[in-house]
């Protein structure tokens, strides 16, 4: 009954988690979770900490992640109960991942004082940089992302979303080792305490010092842009009948007509019906471009691109009129654009049957977008969540853009993470943000991550707003996150190394 309880505990506490994040921004929550985590972890053998932390790691990803059970069920035709079962099934597969690191924590190190301060943290760490890249990855619920608006986000330019999501478990742990000293009195010496107390203040503080520095600093061009949002279903957008097409194009070029005096007009993601690709809406697309061309103004909008001579098909975005360039989506959506087992899975049910399901995997080596000597960087959809990705495209380029379509998640929390994950983009490279959306909200964002205007979510509506090019880089897109995971691992075989020279010290 006890371990029961506290699973319990500890299922709730990872669910809690999500408070942290949008749309609830309620951060000390977070941090109280995983001080609890820390606590339980304490001295705990490797096969405790596995389970733990694996429990723990349930209630995060059931508690964060539950909103795809919406396109599983509503969009992939699932019953509720299998809509259900695959999302626990997921939320599984991504918490078995995350406990696996926790077990190095109770093997090795279970006895160390530094267990909760630096081995619990660096375990978690490891677990995100994991999850970022296993099976093309899910960078999804990194902790750094509920503090956008703390001290803490001072060092996002420097080290990225995974720096402060482990500044947030050192945080914890070393709150979760001053609170066992006060309140079972713990025999751990003063100046450990102290060394405790002093990490958190310097993390905390040196952020806040940190918010204040500009490391790249705009240009005093002002860029005049405007977004379509266009708020169509997502029933319309998977349609395939002839009227609905005429519909959504009619929208579009009702929408954008008071939007040429701008420098540049976005469209969304897929703003094209699926219907239609790039060389069977060419009629469409050169009557937008003329009319670009004549305005001086630049288009860029979603496509799907059909490459004739590979038969193969890409999400994309095309340039018009002043705008140049083409882009094919380089991390792609499981299920909703591509199905991993294909053979495995395809007509099992409706959901390995999605209409979107066929796009391929865009080359590594691409350049970007231009519009009037401005280069680019795009993202589509869920590109966005991968810090490297953008930091790396974004050394070449001034300002990034984000298209997506979101309406696969209706009004969910999901819509919400996402657009938290695109402020720290900003913030980690130093550069404005467009930010557009099908359903929205579609917003500007500037360098410092702070959303300057933004649309209502759900409303066909036009969004206008200024942006500024930048050209500095920040530390961040110097090195990206991989120095970060490298220390990770050369501070846990520094302290086994030291461990186990101290045990044979002792056994002499």
């Amino acid at each position: 009954m006890r371990n029961f309880i506290h699973y319990i505990i500890l299922l709730i506490a990872g669910a809690a988690v999500t408070l942290s994040f949008a749309p609830f921004f309620i951060w000390p929550i977070g941090l109280l979770s995983l001080t609890i985590f820390a606590l339980a972890l304490k001295e705990k053998t490797a096969s405790q900490s596995l389970k733990y932390s694996f429990i723990f790691g349930l209630g995060l990803y059931l508690g964060g992640v539950h909103w795809v059970y919406t396109s599983i069920h509503h969009f992939g035709g699932a019953s509720v109960f299998l809509a259900s079962l695959l999302v626990v099934i997921f939320a599984i597969f991504l918490a078995a991942v995350f406990c696996l690191p926790f077990y190095i924590a109770g093997k090795w190190f279970s006895q160390s004082k530094w267990q909760l301060i630096f081995v619990v943290p660096a375990c978690w760490l490891l677990g995100e940089w994991l999850r970022s890249w296993l099976l093309t990855g899910f960078p999804w619920l990194y902790l750094g992302y509920a503090h956008l608006e703390t001290w803490l986000a001072g060092w996002a330019p420097i080290l990225g979303v995974m720096g402060i999501s482990f500044f947030v478990v050192v945080t914890a742990g070393a709150i979760a080792e001053l609170s066992l000293a006060l309140i079972k009195k713990a025999n751990t010496t003063k100046l450990f305490l102290s060394l405790s107390f002093a990490l958190i203040f310097s993390l905390w503080i040196g952020g806040a010092l940190l918010q204040k520095v500009n490391w790249a600093i705009p240009e005093n061009t002002p860029i005049k842009v405007a977004m379509v949002q266009p708020n169509l279903s997502q029933d319309i957008k998977l349609s395939w009948t002839q009227e609905s097409v005429y519909k959504s194009l009619d929208q579009l070029r009702d929408q954008s007509k008071e939007l040429w005096k701008n420098d540049w007009v976005i469209w969304p993601e897929a703003a094209i019906p699926t219907a239609l690709t790039f060389h069977t809406a060419l009629t469409f697309l050169e009557e937008m471009n003329s009319i670009a061309s004549e305005n001086n103004a630049a288009l860029f909008t979603g496509v799907i691109y059909d490459d004739e001579e590979k038969h193969a098909y890409y999400n994309s975005i095309v340039g018009l009129g002043s705008g140049y360039g083409f882009y094919h989506k380089r991390r792609l959506v499981p299920f909703g654009e591509y199905v991993p087992l294909e053979n495995e899975l395809r007509g099992l049910i409706e959901f390995f049957d999605l209409p979107t399901s066929f796009i391929n995997i865009g080359p590594e080596d691409q350049h970007g977008l231009m519009a009037k000597g401005i280069r680019i960087t795009p993202a589509i959809c869920y590109e966005i969540a991968y810090p490297d990705l953008i930091a790396k495209s974004a050394k070449e380029t001034q300002v990034l853009l984000n298209i997506n379509n979101l309406g696969w998640f209706l009004d969910s929390i999901q819509s919400k993470q996402f657009m938290q994950m695109a402020q720290m983009r900003a913030l980690e490279t130093g550069r404005y943000l467009v930010y557009n959306t099908n359903n929205g909200p579609s917003a500007i964002i500037n360098n410092k991550g702070r959303v300057i205007i933004q649309s209502a979510a759900f409303k066909s509506q036009t969004l206008n707003g200024i942006i500024y090019p930048v050209k500095e880089w920040t530390p961040f897109m110097y090195f990206g996150t991989w120095p970060i995971p490298a220390f990770i691992i050369i501070l846990l075989l520094a302290m086994r190394i030291w461990q186990m020279k101290r045990a044979t010290k002792d056994n002499k």
